[in-house]
């Protein structure tokens, strides 16, 4: 075999296992990216012409009415991080700073968990007791890191009675 082929061979070898993951890297941080920002303009339509219904970490109702109808209601999402922003959220645990990605990735699950909870409430006045939880989703490969996040809100859909139909209070 001439010299120069196996030079070039050696050549479109290395191309192949170094600029290859590279290459997929940007592809699929570019699809990720298309992704998200979808979702994120599914959510902002949503939140603008959804339900507008109040949502309060108080735990009591408006002792001057009468309650109609109350029960627990829940959202709840799971989102998974992109290979993309995986590998760059290692690389700022490496040198420190803010994990932008899983900021964003947080924002957009407590934000679709939340609209999921309010489109099980129709008709509802308020949202009492409302909370938000938050897991982490382990890697099934034994690395450390999320591979993904679960949220879950949850509250007392409250609704109330008519005004003409609530007694006075007794006093």
């Amino acid at each position: 075999m001439d010299p120069s082929q196996s030079e070039n061979t050696e050549l479109i070898i290395m191309l192949i296992l170094y600029a290859l993951p590279v290459v997929a890297l940007v592809v699929f941080g570019s699809i990720g990216g298309m992704a998200e920002r979808r979702h994120f303009a599914s959510i902002r339509l949503r939140e603008q012409t959804g339900p507008q219904i109040p949502m309060v970490a108080v735990r009591k109702c408006d002792p001057n009415r009468a309650v109609a109808e109350s029960r627990l209601v829940t959202g709840s999402v799971v989102v998974s991080l992109d290979y993309f922003k995986r590998f760059l959220a290692s690389l700022r645990n490496i040198f420190g700073g803010r994990v932008r990605s899983y900021e964003t990735l947080m924002d957009r699950a407590r934000r679709e968990a939340t609209l999921r909870l309010k489109e099980q409430c129709l008709g509802a006045d308020i949202i009492m007791n409302f909370r938000i939880e938050t897991s982490a989703l382990a890697n099934t490969r034994g690395k450390k890191g999320a591979g993904g996040v679960e949220v879950l809100a949850y509250g007392t859909m409250v609704r109330y009675l008519p005004m003409e139909a609530t007694p006075p209070p007794l006093g």
